[in-house]
């Protein structure tokens, strides 16, 4: 089903997409939080990965009917599970959340408030329990319309967008997905580049998440070597276009 109504007829209104694999530690404490934020007519997509241990079997055992989760067969990478997770949505506002993230208090209002008049929005995290961010500026609201210059600042690695404190409106479903198949990492920055691209992407000053650093995160936390810095960039190049093509008589 994926026309934002519930079994009883209800319009669906927040899904909460989640990609999981080896989440064992974190991803109960995850979706109490998500769970906190969330009204009766809401829901969770959980995707688990293939997990070998029993992250699958934690989710289960939370017993709220909010909560929707499907055992991949296979291991497919952390992409194309939030695909999955994304196709099997039906609200009409479409979030997507890590495993191992804190949800901070009033992150679903504040996040709506920007989809009733943008596509995309995008906020900032906090590190949980404290300590450094990456070196990357925070997302200012003030250049949430500076479109060009987002797309620039992506490209050149001064723009960070991430999945964790991101969301959509399902009337961008069709330019987000399905994700190109060369994309085996930074799905939101795809998001962010369709939202800048359409012309209609919020930045909120505010952090809506605390994000877990720990050995595990998918995102690298180091310096990547020069060849694999030019293989993303060309990467974001090839989707900047793809975008543009996709927008071409749709938005």
């Amino acid at each position: 089903m994926n026309d934002a109504t519930m079994a009883d007829g209800r319009e669906i209104r927040a899904s909460i997409c989640m990609a999981t694999y080896k989440g064992t530690s974190f991803v109960g404490e995850q979706i109490a939080s998500i769970l906190s934020e969330l009204g009766p007519d809401d829901e969770v997509v959980v995707v688990d990965d293939a997990s070998p241990d029993d992250t699958a079997d934690v989710i289960e055992s939370i017993k709220d009917p909010r909560v929707r989760l499907v055992r991949a067969s296979s291991n497919k990478g952390y992409v194309r599970t939030f695909e999955e997770a994304v196709g099997l949505s039906t609200g009409k506002f479409v979030f997507l959340s890590d495993q191992d993230d804190i949800w901070i208090p009033g992150r679903l209002a504040k996040m709506l408030r920007a989809l009733d008049t943008h596509k995309v929005v995008a906020s900032n995290f906090d590190v949980l329990g404290g300590g450094p961010r990456p070196w990357i500026p925070r997302l200012r609201s003030t250049d949430s319309g500076r479109h060009l210059a987002n797309l620039f600042a992506v490209l050149i690695g001064y723009r960070a967008y991430y999945g964790c404190a991101m969301g959509f409106r399902r009337d961008a479903l069709g330019l987000f997905t399905p994700i190109p198949s060369y994309v085996r990492e930074s799905h939101d920055l795809w998001l962010a580049i369709c939202g800048n691209v359409a012309g209609s992407i919020a930045h909120l000053d505010d952090s809506t998440v605390y994000r877990r650093l720990h050995g595990e995160n998918q995102t690298p936390a180091g310096w990547r070597s020069l060849s694999k810095i030019v293989k993303s960039r060309f990467m974001l190049a090839r989707l900047i276009l793809e975008a543009f093509r996709r927008t071409r008589g749709r938005f």
